[in-house]
């Protein structure tokens, strides 16, 4: 009997070791997979709290400076179609409040120079989107 125990341990040994090592291999696997899709989130939200802040500026430059170039309504539509293709690889909750953005100025673009409430909603709309992505950000593993 001694002798069927011990020549089944080194199979019983090779089967651990076999196990230990799938499991190992399987994590780092799904470990890497994670942190690079973690990677694909920061960069992107980074991408996007950039784009804002030049959307904000895109904004108050018409609204309060009356100035054409660095408030031309052409630099907002790309920077705010920028923000939304981004948004869609950071979470539903940022894509959405970015579509949501996007619908407002698409609506009110052509009143921003001349009504402070539309800048006001667009600013809120604009801190929706960073609040969203931040959310995202520090949810991330």
């Amino acid at each position: 009997m001694s002798s069927s125990i011990s020549s089944r341990a080194p199979s019983f040994t090779a089967v651990v070791s076999l196990v230990f090592a799938v499991s190992g291999f399987s994590y780092n696997a799904w470990r890497l997979e994670q942190s690079e899709e973690n990677n694909i989130v920061r960069d992107a939200s980074f991408q996007v709290l950039t784009e804002l802040s030049e959307f904000e500026q895109v904004i108050y430059a018409n609204h309060y400076d009356l100035n054409d170039v660095e408030g031309s309504p052409r630099l907002g539509w790309v920077k705010i179609g920028l923000v939304g293709d981004l948004s869609m690889l950071i979470g539903e909750d940022a894509a959405a409040s970015a579509a949501k953005l996007k619908a407002s100025w698409s609506d009110d673009w052509s009143s921003v120079r001349d009504s402070r409430a539309v800048v006001d909603k667009l600013v809120l709309e604009v801190d929706a989107v960073r609040q969203s992505v931040r959310m995202q950000l520090q949810d991330l593993d």
